[in-house]
């Protein structure tokens, strides 16, 4: 499964290779859902899952890890304001 990817860091298209062979994790950040839904909230959970389906359909075994944003301030706030 050869593909090249952006680092961030080195700020360049760099070769993706697993740390084992066959084998990828992925964490990612899901989508942060504070206000009305609209596409931008679900860019990112999107790209990533693409990516992962990709990997998969590869033939790669994905563990996939996904942080999903729980109740905060944000939205403490806004249920106060609408009475909810």
């Amino acid at each position: 499964m050869a593909f090249n990817l952006h680092n961030t860091l080195t700020r360049k298209k760099e070769e993706f290779v697993p740390l084992d062979d066959g084998k990828v994790r992925m964490y990612s950040c899901g989508p942060t859902v504070w206000d009305y839904a609209h596409v931008g909230n679900f860019r990112a959970y999107i790209c990533v899952d693409v990516l992962k389906r990709y990997m998969l359909y590869k033939g790669s075994d994905v563990i996939h890890i996904m942080n999903i944003t729980d109740v905060d301030d944000k939205i403490i706030e806004r249920s106060v304001q609408e009475k909810k």
